[in-house]
């Protein structure tokens, strides 16, 4: 029995013509109708009812068929599944994220899939979770980091949750503390100089809205600017900026937490829906869960 034999059988059952499924199969209509008889001397039973212009199953071909198609789908599967593999050694990711994941997180899981898949070119977008979002419905990028939850009227795309990570207030460590407690609210921004970061910036939106939601809004000395200009900015005793924990920890700068929980916002990968993600995407991501379950033991 001969895979051929088989996609042939399935062919002349779905279309019930022998002469219509050899135009399908693009093969001449003697030869599909020599290898369905082969089939049939190998198996020792006839699988159609051949009369003129009615082609029909007989009980062996209703045996046969639902047999033959999944084994014609666990082929095509495993072929799939093996040029996938191969492809492993060569290709393309595209990942979004924000300027502060590509700064803290971002770097050690890219080295970790480099050591693992050195022939797959890494192509990374920063970007504010609202430009990554649109980026990925259109097909620019086939993974991104974003900030959930996302807003009204956002494209359909398959989240998971990676982590929820606390903000904090960053400050020069030659300059005074912006709080005489060990955690400060808030409301100790009103009368604070800030360094906010250019629109687009999820970072920006929290900070305001926090901001908004004590009854101020927020001065800023220097508006406008990346991560790493904003931290700039920061150390030359600029004013104070509202960045994430994992930032902080690297900058060298003075970190004074929030009170509470409010002040958090959680990170998610995601991808578009309707078109999964290729392999070399799937095991990026794939490191990228090991990365931080590894962090958050």
């Amino acid at each position: 029995m001969q895979l051929q034999q088989l996609r042939y059988f399935a062919t002349v059952a779905e279309v019930r013509h022998f002469t219509r499924a050899a135009e399908a199969l693009h093969v001449a209509q003697p030869s599909l109708s020599q290898q369905i008889r082969a089939l049939e001397r190998e198996l020792g039973a006839e699988l159609f009812h051949r009369a003129r212009g009615n082609i029909a199953l007989t009980d062996a071909g209703e045996a046969l068929l639902p047999l033959a198609r999944r084994i014609l789908a666990d082929t095509e599967t495993a072929h799939r599944e093996v040029q996938e593999v191969a492809r492993l050694r060569r290709g393309r990711v595209r990942l979004g994220a924000p300027p502060s994941l590509c700064a803290s997180l971002v770097p050690d899981v890219l080295r970790t899939y480099h050591a693992r898949f050195p022939g797959i070119e890494l192509h990374v977008d920063e970007g504010g979770s609202r430009d990554l979002v649109r980026r990925l419905a259109d097909g620019g990028l086939d993974l991104a980091l974003i900030i959930t939850p996302l807003g009204v009227g956002a494209p359909a795309l398959e989240t998971t949750e990676l982590l929820r990570e606390d903000l904090v207030v960053v400050s020069a460590p030659d300059g005074p503390a912006p709080t005489r407690r060990s955690r400060m609210r808030v409301g100790e921004l009103r009368e604070l100089p800030m360094v906010m970061f250019r629109s687009g910036y999820d970072l920006r939106e929290i900070t305001i809205a926090a901001c908004r939601a004590e009854g101020f809004e927020p001065s800023f000395t220097v508006e406008g600017g990346e991560m790493d200009a904003v931290l700039g900015f920061v150390r030359a005793g600029l004013g104070l900026a509202v960045v994430p924990g994992m930032v902080a920890a690297r900058s060298g700068l003075r970190v004074t937490p929030f009170e509470g929980d409010r002040m958090r916002r959680t990170v998610a990968v995601a991808h578009r829906k309707d078109t999964p993600p290729p392999r070399a995407a799937r095991e990026l991501r794939r490191v990228l869960l090991e990365h931080l379950a590894v962090e958050q033991r």
